[in-house]
């Protein structure tokens, strides 16, 4: 519990740092710029179709639907709310500290070809990297957590929610959908929330759940 909470600590600083950043126009909106201002190659309409799907692993609809139907099942499986109060509470946290921190911030999109905050935009924190990190991580986790099955092992799960998140921010990137900050800084809040509910659960005992 100890080690998780640190960690958690330890992401939710680094979240902090980056919206210090771009709060102040810190170093790190250099960076923004400067790959904002990379000239894009041209993609043919079935990659950009494609691009846009990936995109769309990150979308709070998408994502809370899966991890909501999937923690219905798993309840139903094992008789137990735990793994349905999970999502719930992972998705209430995330949309709660996420929507407050961009009506706080008010960034405006990279599209616009202007960086402002305070502009009622919604760029910053990044809800595709967010929500892609801590509903896919949470669906892997409770996956993981009541099957403990070989074909669901820890570390394939752990690769495959770090490629769908590492692909959905790269595809923001591509398609000027977020600055670099945006999407760093949701890495850090959704990484951060997902640890420290995985370790309440852990610490909080449920006769329903494998030991």
């Amino acid at each position: 519990m100890n080690r998780a909470l640190r960690w958690s600590l330890l992401s939710l600083i680094g979240f902090l740092i980056v919206t210090q950043q771009v709060i102040t126009d810190g170093p790190l909106i250099k960076i923004d710029r400067s790959l904002s201002e990379v000239k894009r190659p041209h993609v043919p309409h079935w990659l950009d179709f494609v691009f846009r799907k990936i995109d769309n692993l990150g979308l709070r609809g998408l994502t809370a639907t899966v991890l909501i139907i999937a923690a219905v099942l798993i309840a139903w499986r094992f008789k137990s709310w735990r793994p349905l109060n999970l999502a719930v509470l992972s998705l209430l946290a995330l949309n709660l500290v996420v929507g407050v921190s961009k009506l706080a911030i008010g960034r405006t999109k990279p599209r616009m070809n202007i960086d402002l905050i305070h502009a009622g935009g919604l760029s910053y924190p990044s809800g595709h990297a967010s929500n892609a990190l801590l509903s896919w991580g949470m669906l892997a986790y409770l996956i993981y957590r009541y099957t403990h099955r070989e074909v669901f092992h820890g570390r394939v799960l752990a690769i495959i929610v770090g490629s769908i998140t590492l692909s959905v921010c790269a595809v923001s990137l591509f398609r000027l959908t977020h600055w670099f900050s945006d999407l760093l800084g949701g890495l850090f809040i959704g990484g951060s929330l997902l640890v420290l509910i995985i370790a309440i659960d852990r610490f909080v005992p449920s006769e329903s759940q494998p030991s």
